[in-house]
């Protein structure tokens, strides 16, 4: 169980948002945690593994690897 504050502004956008889609603030906000969960994660781990000097590989390397260089 988790009970946050938040200030008024994002509290009336997510009550918009709720109220557009159907959905209630909690799965909404829930959503929202997860999403960003995943990107610490992802972020941490690599910072953790260029902190062991571990071999990194670079953004670029990636997306020409997977195809995704322009």
């Amino acid at each position: 169980m988790l009970a946050i504050r938040l200030p008024e502004s994002i509290e009336t956008r997510l009550g918009q948002l709720a109220q557009e889609t159907g959905l209630t603030k909690t799965a909404l906000a829930r959503e929202a945690i997860l999403e960003h969960i995943d990107d610490l994660e992802d972020y941490f781990l690599a910072e953790a593994r260029a902190r062991k000097n571990r071999k990194t590989i670079s953004l670029e390397d990636v997306e020409r690897e997977l195809g995704l260089a322009n």
